[in-house]
């Protein structure tokens, strides 16, 4: 929860803490350098149920993902490793991240830290605790997830595989604002 509040704080530089829901997908590019110029091409999706049919077409040839899941709010957890099934069946080797979003509200958190950090491990993932209202954890968490699809691309460059990172999309998904009780936004 707070994919957007993430993004734009992370590309923009702005928070809002009443921003709305992403209505279908919103497209967002930002340039970052992690020892070579890598410009990402961000995918905002709607997590809203009504948008789950439309979110192949943003993740099919995704080179990497963040999902975002609210320290919070049990079921955005649960969610994330549903998005995890679902990236794995379009693209099995797409790097992920996780970003536990919301750390500011650290004294309200339901999602048990230990276990998260475990699932995230096992599937391979990044894990990193952000707050878009603080600007914590979001460079961490982006520059992790670009060094990982980087050293793929080339990884897989290097092994004759046609796969490019040029102008392919990182796809943003949590597990959908508006099903969420009411309360802050990131």
């Amino acid at each position: 929860m707070g994919k957007s509040s993430i993004v734009v704080r992370y590309v923009r530089g702005n928070y809002d803490d009443k921003m709305q829901s992403t209505i279908q997908a919103s497209f967002l590019t930002k340039r970052i350098n992690i020892g070579e110029p890598v410009t990402l091409n961000i995918w905002d999706t709607a997590g809203q149920e009504r948008f789950h049919a439309l979110g192949p077409i943003y993740y099919r040839d995704a080179d990497g993902a963040l999902l975002v899941y609210d320290i919070t709010f049990q079921a955005s957890f649960t969610r994330v490793k549903h998005w995890v099934t679902e990236l794995k069946k379009m693209n099995r080797s797409i790097p992920i991240a996780i970003a536990a979003n919301k750390s500011d509200l650290e004294k309200s958190r339901t999602v048990d830290r230990g276990a998260a950090e475990a699932y995230a491990q096992s599937i391979g993932a990044v894990h990193i605790h952000t707050s878009a209202k603080l600007n914590k954890g979001l460079d961490q968490v982006f520059v992790k997830l670009t060094q990982k699809m980087v050293s793929q691309s080339k990884s897989q460059a290097s092994s004759g595989s046609r796969a490019s990172r040029r102008n392919k999309p990182l796809i943003i998904m949590d597990d959908g604002d508006d099903e969420k009780p009411s309360g802050g936004c990131c």
